[in-house]
């Protein structure tokens, strides 16, 4: 929860950036909001993230819009949507999770992107550094992956007698390898043996 609060707050920042710069060129500021989801599976955070820019002064259809695009789960459509919101102009692009974020980073070197990550985003390729992330993208990475070794740690707990763990990962993912190095790194440091 806490982590989400902080997103919607950064994101908030970042569209206040880029409206004041962009004030002249358009009578209200769109935002733009690219997801790999669905609207029906997204549909609480898309509600908090609506609640967090009004928390900022934002109120959809009164001082600023919103255009959002949904992947539906096709990873592959994500680029053709991200091009829109840059074609759309729009001020400032919210990447929810890697894949929108990468696509968006794709179409534009100059709208503000702001993003949320369970994996690193310098593996991915996101940023240049976490201290300096460099050019138009920022984010929150929740450190999801890094947990690996504790939840393998758990399971054994859990389960003391089970000698196979196994994981299922979208290998068409550009977080899955990241996602399986770590968990065969956890895996070599605990008595499972870890299948993908």
């Amino acid at each position: 929860m806490r982590n989400r609060r902080e997103f919607i707050m950064l994101l908030g920042s970042a569209v206040a950036w880029p409206l004041a710069a962009r004030a002249q060129q358009a009578a209200m500021p769109v935002v733009g909001f690219l997801n790999s989801a669905s609207p029906e599976g997204y549909a609480q955070m898309a509600t908090a993230f609506g609640q967090g820019l009004k928390q900022t002064g934002y109120v959809e259809g009164q001082n600023v819009a919103i255009e959002f695009r949904w992947a539906e789960g096709h990873y592959d459509r994500l680029p053709k949507l991200a091009a829109e919101l840059v074609q759309h102009q729009v001020a400032v692009i919210a990447g929810g999770g890697p894949h929108a974020a990468l696509a968006a980073k794709a179409a534009t070197s100059t709208i503000p992107i702001v993003f949320t990550s369970g994996t690193d985003p310098v593996k991915l390729g996101l940023v240049s550094s976490f201290n300096r992330p460099s050019g138009n993208i920022t984010g929150v990475h929740l450190f999801l992956s890094e947990l690996n070794a504790k939840r393998l740690g758990l399971l054994r707990d859990l389960l003391p007698q089970a000698k196979a763990i196994g994981v299922l990962l979208n290998p068409t993912a550009e977080n899955a390898e990241p996602q399986c190095s770590d968990l065969q790194a956890a895996d070599r440091r605990s008595e499972f043996r870890f299948n993908a």
